[in-house]
């Protein structure tokens, strides 16, 4: 047996009284040889239920080879995939956000009950991309993530489509601009094979910040799903998993204020979706790190849109791919002070990887902080009557910096929805969606079929929509979501009434109400949480704030600390 440093999958290899785990470990194919080596965990989140995920299987193979030609040996897993498009606007979306805990939940298990060295995540569709760098963050054993990669575009004549085009064309068609045939087209053109959703939605928009941190090789997550370079980049991040293992590198080494508030500024500087301040403080909940939903206020207000992505802009994903990539996108940042260097799971620092940036000729996705696509970031942090811990506004994709209208009050996002199919909203209303909060929903459903109907028929630019649910990536529109506390946690949007002037103001930061909500309180119960049974309600005991990510462990001292005091000086 080796006499190297001591490895942790000793426990289950080293002396007489492991007889037993060898015996069922040499069942596999392991040999004496093996045992002396690093056992790295390939955890995939490969399903064939989406396009996001379904080719992670045949990329896991380069993986495996590399861990084995690197000196490892390779022990596969999988977990659960929730996918988002196709269980938008149904019960299901409930899952989604509560399979990011069962996801980080399982790969630690996974790895920590069979007392592995290192781990790989092979992950696609949203929810599995924050899984796994919460995972590394808890766990802090070695490790990288490699994203699957976008899906390309799909067509439909001379015109680029993504899943929000199917999304937008309902709308459309419900409010009789779109016949049958037409959406019909839409819906079978958009998706053309493998891939995540291919704007900067959320998949994209988190797959570029864990580059940004450091917990993905820069490079690898911007090759498309179907590119042939795709398989090397697979099998570079087996080789540097071991090499991480190897050199005893972990994870939360890359976890930190500086990565953070990078990650931060890359989804706002990317036009990129609101779930990234979800997941950041999440991730950063799990590694102990002190972090506040302010620093995304902070960043925007100095670091502004430099890409012409979409869901707000013209490009896909693939466009951005094709301009220069992360590489490009970090480049401009740099040069523009906005970011802070740090080290990667490569070895490098972030400037050394942005240093080494090709920008193809006459590209036209990425601008510079001197010339950008928009003068501010993506995303303010809402505080006022409505949210005294906080909210969050999508600033791409419209022009509003003030909206007031009336309340038009919906206890569930069904009603929501069925009001806007059947035309029944009208330009200025303020959409007010309640009781579908982390804990309440459970869950904190996404609204793309809202916000996509609404962009179809006309009227994105012309209301607004308040909520204690979330977002889709793909969602456009003067949205407002993470409403904190939510409604079944005494929140004031639970007070609102049909007909209430909302008045949204963006330069104050503030949400209000023109009635008289603390006397409205006094004779006022908070819903109870959607009694689903299960595994539902299980989360809906344990789940955190969105304020605070949403998480199912308790959130870090420090960090709800920092949060508290924002909060007091917000609400002051």
């Amino acid at each position: 047996m080796s006499t190297e440093r001591p490895k942790t999958s000793d426990t289950i290899t080293l002396g007489a009284a492991r007889a037993p785990a060898r015996a069922m470990l040499r069942a596999t194919g392991m040999s004496d040889a093996d045992f002396d080596k690093p056992m790295i965990a390939v955890v995939n989140t490969w399903t064939t239920v989406t396009p996001c995920n379904m080719h992670l299987a045949d990329l896991a193979e380069p993986v495996r080879e590399a861990i084995r030609a690197a000196g490892g040996v390779p022990v596969d897993f999988n977990t659960i995939v929730v996918s988002d498009g196709i269980s938008m606007g149904t019960q299901g979306m409930r899952a989604s956000l509560i399979s990011r805990e069962v996801i980080a939940d399982s790969i630690e298990l996974a790895v920590r009950g069979h007392s592995l060295d290192g781990v790989i995540v092979l992950v696609g569709c949203d929810k599995t991309i924050p899984a796994a760098a919460m995972a590394l963050a808890r766990m802090d054993i070695p490790g990288c993530v490699l994203y699957g990669g976008t899906i390309m575009p799909g067509r439909q004549g001379d015109k680029d489509l993504s899943i929000q085009d199917v999304f937008e064309a309902v709308g459309a068609h419900a409010c009789g601009s779109l016949d049958d045939a037409g959406l019909a087209e839409v819906e079978k053109s958009a998706c053309p094979g493998a891939g995540a959703c291919g704007g900067q939605f959320t998949a994209n928009t988190m797959a570029m910040i864990l580059s940004i941190m450091g917990l993905s090789p820069m490079g690898a997550n911007d090759i498309p799903a179907p590119h042939p370079d795709k398989a090397e980049a697979a099998a570079r991040c087996g080789r540097l998993v071991v090499d991480l293992v190897k050199s005893d590198t972990r994870p939360r080494s890359f976890i930190t204020e500086t990565s953070l508030r990078n990650g931060a500024i890359a989804a706002s500087a990317s036009g990129g979706s609101t779930n990234a301040i979800l997941h950041l403080a999440a991730i950063a909940a799990e590694a102990g790190v002190p972090f506040s939903i302010d620093v995304f206020d902070e960043v925007s207000a100095t670091a502004p849109v430099i890409t012409d992505l979409k869901p707000g802009g013209r490009f896909l994903a693939h466009h951005l791919f094709l301009a220069g990539g992360t590489r490009l996108f970090g480049q401009r940042l740099m040069e523009g002070g906005r970011l802070s260097d740090a080290p990667t799971v490569t070895g490098k620092t972030l400037f050394e990887e942005f240093a080494s940036a090709v920008e193809s000729p006459g590209q036209r996705v990425v601008r510079t902080v001197a010339d950008p696509v928009k003068p501010d970031g993506g995303f303010r942090i809402l505080y006022g009557d409505l949210a005294t811990e906080g909210s969050v506004l999508k600033l791409s994709g419209h022009s509003h910096t003030r909206f007031e209208g009336p309340a038009r009050v919906f206890e569930r996002e069904e009603d929501a929805f069925d009001a806007v199919e059947h035309n029944r909203i009208k330009r200025g209303d303020v959409i007010i969606i309640r009781n579908e909060g982390p804990r309440g929903g459970p869950g904190m459903r996404e609204m793309l079929g809202i916000t996509g109907a609404l962009v179809g028929q006309g009227l994105s630019e012309h209301v607004a929509l308040i909520t204690d649910g979330r977002f889709s990536g793909a969602s456009k529109g003067f949205v407002i979501g993470h409403v904190c506390p939510e409604s079944v946690e005494g929140g004031a949007i639970g007070l609102i009434r049909e007909g209430d002037t909302i008045c949204i103001d963006v330069a104050a930061r503030r949400i209000d109400c023109d009635a008289d909500l603390d006397a409205r309180r006094q004779n006022w119960t908070p819903p109870l949480p959607n009694p689903m049974g299960s595994v539902f309600t299980k989360y809906s005991r344990l789940v955190s704030s969105a304020s605070q990510g949403a998480v199912t462990i308790d959130p870090t001292t420090t960090s709800s600390s920092q949060q508290s005091e924002t909060t007091q000086e917000r609400s002051a």
